[in-house]
Order: structure tokens, then C-alpha cells, then sequence
């Protein structure tokens, strides 16, 4: 079984290699990843050691972007099944940087429905973002009640959405997005709010906290995440329904469908802070400040439709996995949470 994995060097990226890696039956697993320093790449290096020497495993540094490269990759591999976690993240990031969301998003997604279409796999799987629920939509969020999304990395997250729907409607790709809200655990992004807020604290470092601490957030422990994909990335592809007798035959529904993979278990952020207080045995400097135009008040996932579909079902609890992150973030960052050298 082949198996392409974008963003290999990524938080979830690398931790999907691992576990195709050490599941039973022999994975032979392509990573590719350009390694951008959106965020230090030495964290990024250090995932990929991690994965380096495994057999079944091979990484190249590419970027999806550059269709020659890309389509010259999958040519060559003719994987089984791909999963495509490479984009670039980053809510507010995208308020500055736009162009590097239009390349990696836009432009690198539609290379990768293309090169799929060119050899097409069991299935592709894609990273979504619970970002695309936008303002107004009522929690927990299901995956039929979207609204218009209040950042350009949102746009670019639904737009992808809608272009695979488009692969699977037009040429019979078979197309599962994934909105993940908000991922933590050990080795993940240094820019998301568990290891920004945790080295602020041993730092002695401010915590700004939006909406005054009051914004909710359904966090999902990263090996909860992985289970999602992997159970929905090899799921057999659900059967079309029987036509009554004596029915006009509808046409076949397009191979496309989206679930949200979270915890189902938001918390406030003020509590959040001190959950990790606890943990670290160190007080927060918090500075409260008014909402922001790109924030959600809340985000919380209705997992009614992934766990009817392949049983997923979150758990780890917040305190656990927490403590997991700590034990990490003492080991990697050290005791006072500064950069490793």
C-alpha cells in the first residue's frame, strides 16, 4: 500500500507518517514538505528526524506548488491513497501575507487534484479547517450550516472544499475534507495558542487574551486526530442508495464528502490558561483585551456524521493531553521555554 502524505514535516503531518509506520502491514509512505519558516524550521527537521531510517519511508522537499514537480512526484509513486495536510496555516497570518495562502492553498491544492486526477487513488483525503464556519453559525457546529468565512485562510480552506466537490462531481475522484479544530500536543506548531501560551507562562512572558478571556475553543488532542483521518482515509466508499422500484434512476452523488474531527468539548480560554497554570506551577501574566473582527466566539464539533460513519469517537480529555504537551514542551523548549539551539 502506497500512501502520499503532504506536509510531512508538519505537526500532523509527521505524526500520520509515524502511525502508518508502525500500523501492521508493510505502508510504503511518501512525505513531502518544503519546509517553509513560517515557523523555525529546525522544529520542522526535528519531526523528520524522527522519521528518518523507518523502512517504508522516503521524504523529498518539494513544493506541491510547482506542478512539474509535483506531477513528476506522483508519476513516479502511483500512490494508493493520498493525504494532503500541506497548506499554509495561520488565521492571522493570512491578514498580511495573502499571496502565500493563494500559492500554497489555491494553487497547491488544485496541482493536487490535478495530479490525482492523472492517477487516481483509492481516495484523497484533505485538511479542512473549522474556520470555515464563519460568524453566526450556531455550536456545535455541523457540516451542512456554513456561513460566510471572516478570514482570507478561511476563504482559501472552504474554496478547497469546493474545488475537490468539483473533482469528485466532474471526474469521479473520490474526496473527503476534514475540519479539525483547533489540534495540540507534542512537536506541534509553536504559532498556535497551547505552546504560545505554556512558554509565555515559564517565559514570565504577557498572554494576550481576546474577548477577555471568554472566547471558547473545542482543543483535540493530536493522536485523537490521526485516529479520524486514518479510520476515514481507508474506509471502504459508502455505497449508493438502492432506487425505490419503478423510480427514475437519479445520477450517482458525487464520491465527496467532509466531517468535522474535534474534541466535542470547548473551554474558555481564561480556563485554559489555568489549566496550564497548574500544570507548569507557574502564574500567567494576562493582559484581557476586546474580541477580534477574525475570531469565532466559540468553536465546538458535532461529530454526529464521523462517528456514524467510522466510529470516531475523542479520548483524551483537555487535563491529559495537557500534561502531555508540558512534559514535552520541558523537554524541547527546556525550563524556561526559549527556543532550542
Amino acid at each position: 500500500m502506497k500512501i502520499l502524505v503532504t506536509g510531512a514535516a508538519g505537526f500532523v503531518g509527521s505524526e500520520v507518517c509515524q502511525r502508518l509506520l508502525t500500523q501492521p502491514g508493510r505502508a510504503e509512505v511518501l512525505g513531502i514538505d518544503n519546509l517553509n519558516d513560517y515557523y523555525p524550521v529546525v522544529l520542522k527537521q526535528a519531526r523528520l528526524a524522527r522519521l528518518e531510517g523507518r523502512e517504508g519511508f522516503r521524504f523529498v522537499r518539494a513544493d506541491f506548488a510547482d506542478a512539474p514537480t509535483l506531477f513528476g512526484l506522483v508519476d513516479g509513486f502511483r500512490p494508493d491513497y493520498i493525504v494532503h495536510l500541506g497548506a499554509q496555516a495561520g488565521v492571522r497570518y493570512s491578514l498580511t501575507h495573502p499571496e502565500a495562502y493563494v500559492h500554497s492553498n489555491l494553487v497547491g491544492f488544485g496541482n493536487i487534484l490535478e495530479a490525482a486526477r492523472r492517477h487516481p487513488p483509492k481516495h484523497l483525503v484533505f485538511a479542512s479547517s473549522s474556520s470555515v464556519y464563519g460568524a453566526g453559525v450556531p455550536t456545535p457546529f455541523r457540516e451542512d450550516a456554513v456561513s460566510e468565512p471572516l478570514s482570507f485562510y478561511a476563504a482559501t480552506k472552504r474554496a478547497n472544499e469546493h474545488m475537490a466537490f468539483s473533482y469528485a462531481h466532474v471526474h469521479g475522484l473520490r474526496c473527503t475534507g476534514l475540519r479539525f479544530f483547533t489540534v495540540y500536543g507534542p512537536w506541534g506548531r509553536p504559532d498556535m495558542t497551547p505552546i504560545l501560551f505554556a512558554r509565555a507562562i515559564l517565559a514570565g512572558e504577557k498572554i494576550k487574551l481576546w474577548n477577555h478571556g471568554k472566547y471558547r475553543r473545542d482543543f483535540t488532542y493530536v493522536d485523537d486526530i490521526v485516529d479520524g483521518i486514518l479510520k476515514l482515509a481507508f474506509s471502504p466508499r459508502p455505497l449508493p442508495p438502492e432506487q425505490p422500484a419503478g423510480t427514475a434512476v437519479n445520477p450517482p452523488a458525487a464520491p465527496y464528502d467532509v466531517f468535522n474531527i474535534g474534541n466535542h468539548r470547548p473551554v474558555e480560554m481564561l480556563s485554559f490558561v489555568q489549566m496550564l497554570e497548574s500544570l507548569l506551577g507557574k502564574k500567567a501574566q494576562v493582559e484581557l483585551l476586546p474580541p477580534q473582527p477574525t475570531e469565532m466566539p466559540e468553536t465546538c464539533a458535532d461529530l454526529t456524521r464521523i462517528r456514524a460513519a467510522v466510529g470516531y469517537s475523542p479520548r483524551t480529555p483537555l487535563e491529559e493531553g495537557l500534561r502531555q504537551l508540558v512534559g514535552w514542551i520541558r523537554e524541547y523548549y527546556g525550563p524556561d521555554g526559549a527556543d532550542p539551539t
